[in-house]
């Protein structure tokens, strides 16, 4: 059993990370102050040697004492929340009283991060008048996953929604917005979207991230359609700040494997290379429910990565990033093999997937200007098969871009762009027929644009930035974007108010966004010709900052959100069962909501990062209002970690917890649960370093063994629904057999099918 080997796992690992005591003689003593730059005492700090047992706190006074240490040299280090750390080269002789003290500088911890996400340039997070969200590696370190997607499950607000119990595929809900609504860029280039949507997120080699920024809210003033519900920016690190190699490869009792990859290296004297390798590898199929179907899809991914930043004169900008991407993955029943690929006999889902991506940016050498040419393209390849239905597509999408910015006047900070996107579509779908059926025809989208946004420093409290985009679409004609955003702050910068208004459009494309349209288990539908979704997004966000009375560090983050769409796309489920059917919506639709952010960090070492976001997300047409299909109401996720210095083990409990989502059923008969009950994902992982390069970690996911019912994929035992009977219609009828007229269908799915499990891992990097 899974379970079994991951608690095997779990206690070797325990026992191979707690190391035996040493007996030494002619033992000495370090003591010593720690000080504020300010001359005054830092009562309980963190003191301690590295990659040993050794350490103390300071007292009231400051003041710290470590004792029965062998004689030797050592790093030493004194760290507390607020201070950046400080570390000391020291040689310890016998019998020997060593004094060294430590004078600890202020930091801002987090306001001086740089985002580039919310204004398209870099600055401080503090200054940025929009507000973003920053997560480190370090920070998805701390529950170790195969992927981007995996990770996102413990930011506050975000959440990777699985759409089919079979194939696993997904996309991210940003605030209750349904995936095609959240643009996913890479180094700020718009490379994953369309076709590649529920694929973008996974294949990032991890070694190679530095950050990943997230804007909740309309961003299409400045990234144009599929920016409607927010933006995820993953930051890759630059060539001269990595490592020089880098190596974490981990496995899990279910005998899933992951491995990441990354090395550094030089090309001749004037430019220098990243190279990242992502691999996974899931082979073992299992069936702990005992509905015949693969609990989690089998997969075999490779990823390959490559970052050139060349050096120029004056410190320019030039750098080109490169990605691969293939993979084969299947779910379905048991004993599906690829040679049962497409027919009637034993049902699966096999997709097979290659995808390839260019991006760079180009600073001009223009004297005293700055002129920046950013370019991408990609192209995604897709040949799956849903048991007996064939989805064959390919896209290729070309974008570039040119801004200038220019500090026109003091407090005048001007952005001007022209961008051009241009998409093509094919597949072997009625989405790419002619208008008469007689041919495929196959789509072709040119997106021109041109924006300007002014960041206006009305004092150094005040900011205001505004911006406008203008678009044309060669099928849906002008587009306009407008956007305001404004901050306030206080002057020790401890209180930040951010106010945010702006709308959002987006062009949709059914088959590339949406996978339940894929699976073959009901028809589309298309009532008419689908016009863009227009969206208008109000945020109000306010950060709080301060210390308590015995030095606990407090950072609260707070917003309002308020979104309006008209023109909206809704899928129906329900008025035929056996259907899907696409319209654009008469009527409206709204997400609400209030959410907060808080990472609060005691002297003692605890860290916890801690949220909740509690939305309400409505469809109103024809006189009637319901919440949306799969979205909760209630969201909360935590991180709480914390170091044992004598040991230098970093314990992390990770999790989430979600309230009752709205399913769709088919049909009144259908007698499963039309609500999803509260469950709650956790997770506890320990983390050892053996010395500056190598560092051992594991531990257990899905603590609580939450796994759906059995009955979330219906008449798994009659997958190609051959014992179902329907009317004239095409509808299903009740039957002795079958009462409840259900036909075979996986889109009834709000979690994964993986139950608890154990993991253990090994990084190494050389700096």
């Amino acid at each position: 059993m899974p379970f079994r080997n991951a608690l095997h796992l779990h206690l070797i690992f325990l026992f191979a990370i707690i190391p035996p005591q040493q007996v030494f003689g002619q033992l000495g003593t370090i003591s010593g102050t720690v000080f504020q730059e300010n001359g005054e005492v830092v009562p309980f700090a963190n003191v301690y040697l590295s990659n040993t047992n050794w350490g103390a706190a300071s007292d009231e006074n400051g003041q710290f004492k470590i004792n029965n240490i062998p004689p030797g040299e050592y790093q030493i280090h004194a760290q507390f929340i607020g201070f950046s750390r400080q570390s000391k080269s020291i040689a310890l002789s016998e019998n020997q009283n060593l004094t060294v003290n430590f004078e600890l500088q202020y930091s801002n911890l987090d306001l001086e991060e740089v985002v580039i996400t919310g204004t398209m340039k870099e600055m401080s997070k503090k200054n940025s008048p929009v507000p973003v969200e920053v997560y480190t590696a370090k920070y998805f370190a701390n529950n170790k996953n195969p992927s981007v997607f995996e990770s996102l499950q413990n930011v506050n607000g975000v959440r990777p929604q699985l759409n089919c119990s079979v194939c696993n595929t997904g996309d991210i809900h940003i605030n209750g917005l349904e995936g095609p609504y959240t643009m996913v860029l890479i180094d700020g280039m718009p490379i994953v979207s369309g076709l590649s949507t529920v694929y973008g997120l996974t294949g990032i080699p991890a070694s190679l991230i530095e950050q990943v920024e997230i804007v909740k809210g309309p961003a299409s003033t400045l990234y144009g359609s599929e920016a409607v519900g927010g933006l995820i920016n993953v930051i890759t690190k630059k060539p001269s700040t990595a490592p020089l190699f880098s190596a974490d490869v981990f496995t899990t009792s279910w005998l899933e494997t992951n491995a990441d990859i990354g090395a550094k290296f030089h090309l001749g004297k004037k430019a220098s290379s990243l190279l990242g390798v992502n691999y996974f590898k899931y082979s073992d199929p299992l069936d702990l429910n005992n509905d015949g179907f693969t609990d989690i899809t089998l997969q075999d991914r490779i990823s390959l990565f490559n970052k050139i930043s060349f050096d120029r004169k004056d410190n320019r900008i030039f750098n080109i990033g490169m990605r691969y991407v293939y993979e084969d993955r299947w779910g379905g029943e048991m004993n599906w093999r690829p040679a049962f690929r497409g027919g009637d006999s034993i049902y699966g889902e096999s997709i097979y997937t290659n995808r390839w991506e260019v991006f760079g940016n180009y600073q001009l050498p223009i004297v005293d200007e700055n002129f920046n040419l950013q370019f991408s393209a990609n192209g995604h390849h897709q040949n799956s098969v849903y048991g007996t239905d064939r989805y064959i597509a390919d896209q290729r999408i070309a974008f570039s871009q040119l801004t200038w910015n220019k500090k026109w006047t003091p407090s005048n900070d001007v952005l001007l762009g022209v961008a051009y996107r241009y998409t093509y579509y094919d597949d072997n779908t009625v989405a790419t027929y002619a208008a008469d059926s007689s041919r495929n025809s196959p789509s072709y989208i040119h997106l021109p644009g041109l924006f300007i946004q002014d960041q206006v420093t009305i004092n150094e409290f005040n900011t205001l930035l505004l911006g406008l985009r203008y678009d044309h679409n060669n099928i849906h004609g002008n587009i306009f974007s407008p956007r305001i955003n404004y901050k306030w702050n206080s002057k020790k910068e401890k209180t930040i108010i951010r106010l945010s208004a702006g709308n959002g459009f987006r062009v949709a494309n059914i088959f590339t966004e949406d996978h339940a349209a894929l699976t073959g288990a009901r028809e589309v539908v298309f009532t008419e010709k689908l016009q863009p979704e227009q969206s208008v997004n109000v945020n109000l966000n306010v950060v709080q900052k301060f210390y308590t009375k015995n030095q606990t560090y407090v950072n609260l983050d707070g917003s309002i959100f308020y979104t309006f769409f008209s023109n909206r796309i809704v899928p129906d489920y329900e008025i035929n069962p056996n259907q899907i059917i696409y319209a654009n919506l008469d009527g409206q639709a709204i997400s609400k909501g209030v959410s907060l952010n808080a990472d609060i960090v005691w002297h003692s070492g605890v860290k916890i990062m801690g949220g909740a976001t509690l939305m309400d997300v409505t469809i109103e047409e024809n006189d009637g209002k319901q919440r949306q299909l799969l979205t909760e109401n209630f969201t909360g996720v935590w991180s709480i970690e914390y170091t044992i210095l004598p040991y230098n083990l970093t314990i992390n409990y990770t999790g989430n917890v979600y309230s009752p989502m709205r399913l769709p059923l088919l049909g009144d008969l259908d007698n499963r649960s039309e609500y999803s009950p509260w469950f709650s994902i956790q997770n506890i992982q320990l983390t050892k370093p053996i010395n500056d390069q190598w560092s051992v970690y594991g531990g257990v996911k899905n603590l609580l063994n939450f796994t759906p019912a059995r009955n979330s994929i219906a008449r798994s035992f009659d997958p190609f629904d051959k014992n179902v009977q329907f009317d004239a219609n095409g509808n299903a009828v009740p039957t002795p057999e079958n009462p409840n007229a259900l036909t075979f269908d996986p889109s009834y799915v709000y979690a994964a099918n993986q139950g608890i499990r154990g993991f253990i891992g090994i990084k190494y990097t050389l700096k």
